[in-house]
């Protein structure tokens, strides 16, 4: 297939070239293209190799403030300082919701963004002066966590690199959930986020955002990109049926139902999505 930074890849569209990345194994996801694509999918003239060489020169900049003897907590100090204190990112807390958190790039030129756009650039700045550096999907709040000599170390990009104890993530699982929250339920909640998982976070974001505005337009091509990371995810196929009818696309939208219905015959929803299909095999019926 080729690398996917090579020039036949370059000329790819962008839903050709996330396809090919949504298929390869894991490992070899590569979550800053990954994140760029998501950017380009909002807006075309997003150049991917233009803002990788950014993140690229970041880096290098970084490497030059690390010594090869430095400890893991050492470098986790110096990426803290380069990333918050000299490069000056930081939360956009004042708007949180604004499209331009969720793409990378608008994160590079504009310095603000959410959890998760701030742990992508943390791990993958991180990663690259050696730190072990894996994303945790909280609920609520995309963290990253990092092994030190002494244990496990949780850590807050949107917080500037804050260091969390159980206490402090039980507290924000209690304000998401509420309740009692015991440490062997928080505990629980940090194991590690893939390539692919982050990527859907980030589009399910996005999705969230346009479909509260009722923008179904802007939702539909990253609920097509949702699929292609996790094709049986029942309730991201009923989410594009319900998108498609309410675009009238009724065909696409049958199918899409027929689907859910098919992958998920024990759902809640049941009684209620059946309704909709008949509606939308009527309208569908009219078209021919």
């Amino acid at each position: 297939m080729g690398s996917v930074h090579s020039p036949a890849a370059r000329s790819l569209s962008a839903d050709e070239r996330f396809r090919r990345l949504a298929a390869l194994p894991d490992e070899r996801i590569d979550l800053i293209e990954g994140a760029l694509l998501i950017a380009k999918c909002a807006n075309a003239d997003v150049d991917i190799e233009h803002y990788a060489d950014r993140m690229e020169v970041l880096a290098q900049q970084l490497r030059e403030r690390v010594r090869e003897d430095d400890s893991n907590a050492a470098r986790i100090g110096a990426l803290n300082r380069f990333l918050f204190q000299e490069q000056g990112f930081g939360p956009n807390a004042e708007d949180y919701y604004d499209p331009r958190n969720s793409y990378l790039n608008e994160v590079l030129e504009r310095r603000i963004g959410i959890p998760i756009t701030l742990s992508i650039l943390y791990m993958e700045l991180g990663r690259r002066i050696g730190l072990p550096l894996q994303g945790v999907p909280f609920p609520g709040h995309f963290l990253v966590k990092c092994p030190l000599d002494e244990g496990l170390v949780v850590l807050d990009p949107f917080s500037g690199g804050a260091s969390l104890t159980v206490k402090d993530l039980q507290e924000r699982l209690r304000e998401v959930r509420g309740g009692e929250v015991s440490r062997a339920i928080v505990v629980g909640m940090l194991g590690s986020a893939t390539s692919r998982q982050i990527l859907g976070r980030m589009l399910r974001n996005l999705k969230s955002i346009h479909l509260e505005k009722e923008d179904y337009l802007r939702a539909l091509p990253l609920m097509h990109w949702l699929l292609m990371l996790t094709p049986d995810d029942a309730g991201e196929v009923r989410d594009r049926g319900m998108a498609y009818g309410k675009l009238e696309c009724f065909r696409a939208a049958v199918t899409d139902l027929e689907k859910y219905l098919a992958l998920s015959p024990g759902a809640g929803d049941l009684e209620e999505v059946r309704g909709q299909l008949i509606d939308l095999r009527r309208s569908a019926a009219r078209l021919n």
